[in-house]
């Protein structure tokens, strides 16, 4: 094979023997990547790009992390391959590592299941609920949820396109109105509603008539509520402090488990290990993937409550993957809680957070188009409307899109690409994910470019 080739070659080899299904051509003009450092990705023609979305928050901790990629590369040098169903010392010390910081979080013992990736931790998340319920298999999930797109977890996630084509697999969750107060389903005021949400939900439990109780010995026909403490694809919603508080309570009152969904906001995207951390709610479940290697090696997993996962209930082969726990993810996942202990994570984060945020509003305050500036963290939402600041503008949104990754925006004489995500129910919404490393002045120029877009594109 030759490898010496065009870029032009490749998109023609592209376009005729790989799968669109398998990846996303949201790009007019696809680009071809050929290295990254830091927040930064090259393209073929070494132009570089600044990543404001850093592989859908897979790479926290930067690209080619030193101390996290030679962890990575010792292993590949002494066990870098062995089946799932043997020991090794990485699998077991990652696995407790994870099990203690949770415990000191939630107060509650537990177990690590490790699995490859985030949708195959769902699934896992699934069989250990149905397991633990006797059976039971409907869930409550939240519009606007985003948990995968494997059969079983595309029945927990609210957007419908992702199941036309396949039909039903299991049992399609009954989905809540997500607290998005900047868009309010009940049409209520954030400031004056008093957590109008909350008491629809728990409504349901009112009478056996709406389908979820049988008030004879309050008997709950589902077992689990599948969350995301910031909505992710959803459009990095952030909601009301004492939201997830309130819905635990009225959960654990009818005997049905939480389960956290950390895959996009966990390993300190929000400044803290698990994003549920900020709103003082201690789940039964929490699922994690994505940064746990920071992308180098696909491996996920999930946090399970003792009474759900000890070895009486959950046995040997209860679910298996193949490369489940391997060393290599193992290795570069004991890298990344070393990096974190050794570096203050929540400080660093909750600062540069602050600082991105200031900035974007008060470029919002010199366009009217940007409707709402919202985050938790590192995790920041900029919401596209028309100038109302009500109406979405999703035109104007891919039209940004597009044009950063033209890779022509001059600066200072030098040119550059700009990487974003859409996101949002109405796709107006950028989600910005930047590493946690990135610095002021990265954060600076991405507000120059970004500006630079939003005039280019007519806004």
């Amino acid at each position: 094979m030759q490898y010496n080739i065009t870029k032009k070659e490749l998109l023609e080899l592209e376009s005729r023997y790989c799968s669109y299904g398998d990846t996303v051509h949201y790009s007019k003009e696809p680009i071809i990547f050929k290295r990254c450092e830091g927040s930064w990705l090259f393209d073929i023609e070494d132009r570089p790009y600044l990543d404001m979305q850093m592989w859908y928050s897979a790479v926290n901790f930067g690209y080619r992390n030193k101390e996290i990629e030679e962890a990575h590369n010792r292993q590949m040098a002494t066990l870098p391959q062995v089946a799932s169903q043997y020991l090794h010392k990485e699998k077991i010390m990652l696995a407790a590592r994870i099990a203690m910081e949770t415990e000191k979080r939630f107060g509650k013992k537990g177990r690590v299941h490790f699995n490859v990736g985030g949708a195959q931790a769902i699934e896992d998340s699934l069989k250990l609920i149905r397991n633990f319920k006797d059976g039971k298999s409907l869930m409550f999930a939240f519009m606007g949820g985003y948990h995968g797109r494997t059969l079983g977890a595309t029945e927990i996630t609210s957007s419908f396109r992702y199941r036309r084509r396949y039909g039903h697999f299991a049992n399609r969750a009954a989905f809540i109105p997500f607290p998005y107060c900047y868009r309010c389903f009940y049409k209520m005021e954030r400031g004056t509603c008093d957590y109008y949400c909350i008491k629809e939900f728990e409504r349901l439990f009112e009478s056996e008539y709406y389908g979820v109780i049988d008030k004879k010995d309050n008997e709950v026909e589902y077992a689990a509520f599948y969350i995301e403490p910031i909505q992710a694809t959803g459009g990095y919603i952030v909601p009301p402090p004492e939201y997830f508080q309130r819905l635990s309570e009225i959960l654990k009152r009818y005997g049905i488990l939480l389960v956290d969904d950390e895959i996009q906001m966990g390993f300190y995207r929000t400044g803290k290990l698990w994003a549920i951390e900020h709103f003082n709610t201690r789940p039964d479940v929490v699922t994690f993937a994505k940064s746990l290697t920071n992308g180098l090696n696909p491996l996920s997993g999930l946090w399970a409550r003792e009474e759900l996962i000890n070895p009486e209930i959950f046995p040997p082969g209860s679910t298996h993957s193949t490369f489940s726990s391997n060393p290599l993810g193992a290795a570069a996942g004991l890298a990344v809680m070393d990096y974190i202990s050794r570096n203050n994570m929540e400080g660093l984060v909750a600062e540069k957070g602050a600082y991105l945020l200031s900035r974007l509003k008060d470029l919002q305050k010199k366009h009217a188009v940007i409707g709402d500036v919202d985050g938790l963290g590192l995790a920041i939402r900029v919401e596209l409307t028309e100038t109302d600041g009500i109406t979405p503008n999703r035109v104007l949104t891919d039209a940004i899109f597009q044009e950063g990754m033209k890779g022509d925006i001059v600066l200072n004489g030098k040119r550059y690409g700009l990487v974003l995500d859409v996101g949002g129910y109405y796709k107006n919404t950028f989600t910005l994910a930047p590493a946690l490393t990135i610095s002021y002045e990265e954060m600076d120029l991405f507000i120059e470019l970004f500006g630079c877009l939003l005039k280019r594109c007519g806004a």
